[in-house]
């Protein structure tokens, strides 16, 4: 974090990292809304402290420091040990064209945005934030679905672009973005101070994941009629009409259907949050060394 930038703007932030749990098995994408354990609180008192997580290193084999990243992923079935050390590769190669800036990871509800970011800050040294949760903690603690229930769609994206603006003035953050903060322009504004990511998920995959957990916590699929799926893939599908090239805004394209290919794997089911966090790496990489086109794509 800039502590003389949130100092100048009368900002504080308190970060507070509790280590992620143990990684989801390969091939398991769990994409539940779980607790958040790590929260940014942004307000509008001075501070003279600020915490943030330092770099936790990865533990790799010393039998593999000198294997490159490039000569492991020749190969398209990686161990956990391969995975530890192409993240960290990846993580140093893109660290001094970052030169702290934050991430936002964009795209549609359900697409693991917060699963892949906490991998990603843990990889990367940086703190992690997800901006739904800090809308919640703008207004009283209140959930997502009772912020629509009761203030309405117009008042959650008021607060939200807020937040952004604020993240904006900051450094060193992996942030997850709500599925819905593409829509604004001036969200974009905020968010191109730093890299934006999108994690480009297939419908199908999505309704699954999201059947499968319940539409409790989404408040936009609460309406459609039908079984958990149907009633999930039509509603996204609507959502993704009105939001896809919003989305191509990003400087970054994650493709899960070309890493599913790259990788051999049958279905975008079988990858591992690992898969995803490495081509994400790897594509903020190249967006970085060539600067100024429009997003790189896996």
């Amino acid at each position: 974090m800039d502590v003389k930038v949130a100092h100048g703007l009368q900002l504080s932030a308190v970060v507070q990292h509790e280590k992620i749990g143990r990684r989801p098995r390969a091939g398991r994408f769990d994409m539940s809304r779980e607790p958040q354990r790590l929260r940014l609180f942004v307000s509008t008192r001075l501070s003279s402290t600020m915490t943030r997580r330092r770099t936790t290193a990865v533990e790799v084999s010393s039998s593999y420091d000198k294997i490159s990243a490039s000569i492991l992923e020749s190969g398209r079935v990686r161990s956990p040990l391969d995975e530890k050390l192409i993240l960290k590769n990846r993580s140093q190669e893109i660290q001094p064209y970052l030169n702290g800036r934050c991430i936002y990871l964009v795209g549609m509800m359900g697409s693991g945005k917060t699963t892949v970011g906490k991998i990603m800050s843990e990889v990367l040294g940086y703190s992690f934030c997800d901006s739904d949760t800090l809308v919640e903690e703008e207004v009283g603690g209140d959930s997502v679905a009772d912020i629509f229930k009761h203030h309405g769609e117009p008042f959650f994206r008021n607060k939200e672009t807020e937040v952004l603006r604020k993240l904006s003035l900051l450094h060193q953050l992996v942030i997850s973005t709500g599925g819905g903060a593409v829509i604004r322009p001036i969200n974009w504004k905020y968010m191109h101070k730093g890299v934006s990511v999108w994690l480009d998920v297939p419908l199908e995959a999505l309704a699954q994941r999201i059947a499968a957990v319940g539409t409790n916590s989404r408040p936009l699929l609460h309406y459609e009629a039908g079984d958990p799926y149907s009633r999930a893939f039509m509603r996204l599908s609507a959502i993704f009409e009105e939001r896809g090239e919003a989305y191509a805004n990003a400087n970054a394209r994650v493709s899960l259907k070309n890493i599913a290919i790259k990788l051999g794997k049958r279905d975008v089911s079988e990858l591992s949050p690992t898969d995803i966090a490495i081509e994400a790496l790897e594509q903020i990489d190249n967006f970085l060394k060539g600067e100024g086109g429009s997003y790189a794509e896996c």
